[in-house]
């Protein structure tokens, strides 16, 4: 059976991810920052709260575990945080859970905070996918709050070695917002046109841009392609001195949006 993945959108711009098979009541969510829309949406569909998966111990995604234990005694996964007090099951890099029926993979990609992780599946007979927090958004990454550039250049190496085909679950809707940005730094990017026209129907719409995909994602976002020569000049122009290393690039482009 395939597997089930709801869209629970919180505060002014986040996404709560809840899913499980098909036919089945059992069901996981990912980062939880606010109990009550979870529970709205376990309401809704009939479903069992069975588990809650952390990415990161921003309050954001962790905010209502404490309400969802309390009424649901239920495991909780996470990043070995001494900020998330709540996690049951601490996990690292090359752990393996089975939820819903479908095996997860965990990476560790700090880089937005030093204990950030990922889920990742390859159900059988489905597209891949990744849970993964606010590393990884359409057309940008996290902030660098905790990590270095290098840690951030890595995690998204990381996340891109996975199949072009992997659908990408990020927490938050900042794709227009993103593209703005991308577009600017790579104006002749044809690809980042055509995307920035294609969201922007569906935020018209009420509907998310995301999930992305892995694909979608080589070709628009500039974090992503920190390695090309054209992200290179941007950076270059933009700091006023060469740069080559795609670190060096990755850091300038960051710093550059922090401020856009």
């Amino acid at each position: 059976m395939p597997l089930v993945i709801h869209t629970i959108p919180a505060f002014q711009d986040n996404y709560l991810w809840l899913f499980h098979q098909a036919g089945q009541r059992a069901a996981f969510v990912v980062d939880p920052g606010d109990a009550q829309p979870v529970l709205n949406c376990l309401k809704e569909h009939d479903l069992e709260l069975a588990g809650i998966l952390i990415t990161h111990h921003h309050p954001d995604h962790t905010g209502g575990i404490k309400a969802l234990v309390a009424s649901n005694d239920v495991p909780v996964y996470g990043p070995d945080s001494a900020n998330i007090p709540q996690i049951s099951h601490r996990l690292y890099e090359g752990d393996c859970i089975n939820l819903a029926d479908t095996q997860f993979s965990v990476l560790e990609i700090p880089g937005h905070t030093l204990d950030h992780i990922a889920f990742t599946a390859s159900p059988e007979g489905e597209t891949p996918l990744v849970f993964c927090g606010d590393t990884l958004f359409a057309a940008g990454c996290g902030r660098l709050f905790e990590g270095s550039a290098e840690q951030m250049y890595q995690s998204l190496q990381k996340l891109s070695a996975l199949p072009d085909t992997t659908r990408i679950y990020c927490a938050h809707e900042y794709t227009l917002s993103n593209l703005a940005f991308a577009t600017v730094v790579e104006p002749s990017n044809q690809a980042l046109q055509h995307k920035l026209a294609a969201d922007e129907k569906k935020r018209q719409q009420g509907l998310p841009t995301v999930p992305t995909t892995l694909a979608i994602e080589r070709e628009t976002n500039p974090f992503l392609r920190c390695h090309l020569a054209a992200l290179a000049l941007a950076a270059s122009q933009h700091s006023a001195r060469e740069l080559s290393n795609p670190i060096e690039v990755l850091r300038e482009i960051r710093l550059w949006k922090d401020t856009f």
